[in-house]
């Protein structure tokens, strides 16, 4: 309780005249002494963040619900609200709209990430079955499928004949990740599936990877993955670091599978939760960088 009351005095009475003394003190507004105090990542553009969010100016607040094209704009309109004159600090403007593409371009990819989400694996339309068949010929380029419907599709970790029911829950989200792994670490992904493939400590390698393409989506869409983005991605992060993303947990989940050695694949739940918590852990890290480290293709 003392907590909760704290934070409301300093939010709403301390927190303002503090700003204001120091800014009598050292001639520079709190956006400033961020980004001229912090270099370029989590630190600097989650602290900007909390700033802006903070604001009673409106101006400041709206330039985070700015669009991508109006940023440069929102950033020249800050510099006028806080009186920032770029003769003397040349470095801020450039600074800003770095921090303001990175905070808007999270909330922009999460809508990117939720329409690919939403979107039905559909049987009638040929980019989707091309996408699936592609799967499998990453991952199976000795093996020819009998037919599409088939139980050879096990092989790869699907649960039936058909794997367009497998999608359901991720949607063509799930498939397309799958697809990027393969298609951008081949050897890495078929190293997985060879583990996943083990008699003892196996498991379904496409069932087990649409299940952290929800672990991803999840942690996008709370907000967990900003940090990581925020070091990584100096600028308005895109598709394709998400699925990126998606590669370091595909991997690192298998690494993590095979050293735990479980007794069973019905203690699945138990530790995908384990891993999860291990990679929220790392998320905490202000200096956290969640790339998986071998060689990509592209």
């Amino acid at each position: 309780m003392l907590g909760y009351i704290w934070q409301y005095v300093y939010t709403s009475f301390l927190r303002y005249w503090l700003k204001w003394f120091i800014r009598q003190a050292t001639g520079t507004c709190e956006l400033q002494r961020i980004c001229s105090g912090n270099k370029p990542g989590a630190t600097r553009t989650s602290k900007a963040e909390y700033s802006l969010r903070s604001s009673k100016n409106k101006v400041l607040r709206g330039a985070l619900e700015a669009s991508k094209d109006q940023l440069e704009k929102c950033a020249d309109q800050i510099m006028k609200e806080k009186n920032v004159k770029p003769q003397k600090d040349p470095l801020f403007k450039e600074s800003l709209h770095i921090c303001l593409l990175q905070i808007t371009g999270n909330s922009s990819l999460y809508v990117s990430v939720e329409n690919m989400r939403k979107e039905v694996f559909s049987s009638e339309n040929q980019e989707h079955e091309a996408m699936l068949l592609k799967l499998w010929d990453l991952l199976m380029p000795t093996v020819k499928l009998d037919s599409r419907i088939t139980k050879q599709w096990g092989d790869i970790g699907f649960q039936g004949d058909d794997p367009k029911t497998d999608f359901r829950g991720m949607g063509l989200l799930g498939l397309i990740n799958l697809v990027f792994f393969s298609e951008n670490y081949t050897e890495e992904a078929r190293q997985v599936l060879s583990h996943a493939n083990h008699p003892k400590l196996g498991y379904s390698y496409a069932i087990v990877g649409i299940n952290l393409t929800e672990m991803a989506y999840s942690l996008l869409k709370s907000g967990a993955l900003k940090p990581h983005f925020y070091n990584t991605v100096p600028g308005t992060p895109e598709l394709r670091q998400f699925h990126q993303l998606y590669c370091y947990l595909a991997y690192e989940f298998d690494k993590f599978w095979v050293a735990e050695e479980p007794e069973s694949i019905m203690q699945f739940n138990q530790y995908r939760e384990k891993f999860h918590t291990i990679v929220k852990t790392n998320l905490q890290d202000p200096d956290v960088n969640l790339t998986l480290t071998a060689c990509s293709k592209n």
